[in-house]
């Protein structure tokens, strides 16, 4: 079999990944980092990419050679290792799934047109559908649609790019100075960025558990190095579409002095219609499609996510793991967190800002402990010798454990202190 047909043939965790990275991240700030501080921020997603990479790298590993999940691996580091965990998943995981079909709905109300109709209740719908799908599909239609979603996203972007490119950059407003990158306001931008690219450290457990899910429907298991090239396509891909929304960024709005809205849906909305106006009318179905599909798909992806971590943590803090893995579970689970989202988005859809704000900012916090146990996880009597990481993997890991944390301390410090 060639290797592109393996490729193929293994395409899944990191597919989920790339769908699932490309949301808030990608479509907010980094198209915000390009609108605000030009080409320069290039340099800070392409360093995030590259030292965040070994913590999600270990969720596939860990699993590809003992098939257990790497919370699994934290309970057998020590209760208090799983413990820890379900406090993270908690504190940033339990209104994710609202605040992203918040924003999805709101996506779909503007670049659609749909007059008259208030956001709970298409929120409300994409809920359900979602759950419907993963309930009746599972994992498996989770995989095969978005293997069908990403390259129409992928498409979708690459055009408006060019697009944008080819229509050039538009002429700056008169006097216009560009802000400082190293002022406060600069520099926690900076720290958001970077944290949240490509996206939250506590989702390498997201692909450890789709692996799990991935093994049990294949019958053929990948060897560790196939299901690492699989890995690696979608997070270079998710790099690719990082600097696709900073280029666009740059393009459309770099100069313009025009004041973006920290609000992800108003800021989506002043993004379309600045796309328009700079491009042309004609280009709006490319730019209608790039949007709604990448929340869309971190939407249907995180819901599906944030199911399988609740059930593995709560299946090892009760000691009936295997049982907890049943199909009914998966679909109990689906349900309650619906629910709980619903509830969360009804009661406080006027402050989704502010809960995925502190959402973020906490896994950014918390992000060099995460990193922290995964490098535990690999390093442990779990995986032969051979199948650990190599010395320049670990070394890549150490250096973004103290980066994060000296990032984080200063965060810390710039919140208390200035």
């Amino acid at each position: 079999m060639s290797k592109f047909k393996t490729l193929l043939k293994n395409l899944g965790p990191g597919l989920l990944f790339a769908s699932m990275a490309i949301g808030t991240s990608h479509l907010v700030l980094s198209t915000k980092a390009g609108a605000q501080f030009g080409w320069f921020m290039i340099i800070p997603i392409l360093l995030a990419n590259v030292l965040k990479y070994p913590f999600f790298e270990f969720g596939i590993r860990y699993t590809n050679v003992t098939g257990k999940s790497i919370i699994e691996g934290y309970n057998r580091r020590g209760k208090g290792y799983l413990w820890l965990y379900a406090f993270i998943t908690f504190a940033t995981s339990i209104a994710t799934p609202a605040a992203l079909c918040a924003v999805t709905a709101g996506l779909f109300i503007n670049l659609f047109g749909i007059q008259g109709v208030a956001l709970f209740p298409v929120a409300f719908g994409l809920f359900a559908l979602n759950s419907i799908i993963l309930i009746i599909g599972k994992y498996k239609v989770l995989e095969t649609s978005l293997k069908f979603l990403i390259p129409i996203l992928f498409i979708a972007l690459l055009v408006t790019t060019v697009l944008v490119i080819n229509a050039g950059p538009i002429n700056p407003i008169q006097n216009f100075e560009a802000p400082k990158i190293f002022d406060q306001t600069g520099v926690l931008f900076l720290i958001t960025l970077i944290g949240w690219m490509p996206t939250a450290v506590e989702a390498s457990s997201w692909l450890s558990l789709w692996s799990v899910e991935k093994y049990k429907v294949d019958s053929n298991k990948p060897s560790l190095k196939e299901a690492l090239q699989e890995f690696n396509t979608g997070y270079i891909l998710t790099a690719i579409l990082a600097i696709f929304f900073l280029v666009i960024g740059c393009m459309t709005l770099y100069g313009s002095g025009i004041e973006l809205s920290g609000n992800a849906i108003t800021f989506a909305d002043q993004v379309i219609n600045l796309f328009t106006t700079h491009i042309g009318n004609w280009a709006y179905v490319f730019i209608a499609v790039s949007a709604f599909a990448t929340m869309y798909s971190t939407c249907l992806t995180a819901l599906d996510a944030v199911t399988r971590v609740g059930i593995d943590i709560t299946g090892l803090i009760v000691e009936e793991h295997e049982k907890f893995t049943g199909k009914k579970y998966y679909a109990a689970g689906i349900i309650i967190i619906s629910v709980i989202s619903i509830i969360v988005l009804y009661a406080l859809s006027a402050n989704m800002g502010l809960i995925l704000a502190i959402a973020t900012a906490t896994s950014f916090v918390l992000a060099p402990i995460v990193g922290y146990m995964n490098l535990k996880n690999v390093m442990s009597h779990d995986l032969p010798g051979a199948d650990k990481p190599k010395k320049g993997l670990q070394l890549l890991t150490y250096f973004g454990i103290i980066f994060l944390s000296l990032l984080a301390i200063y965060y810390g410090w710039m919140l208390l202190f200035k």
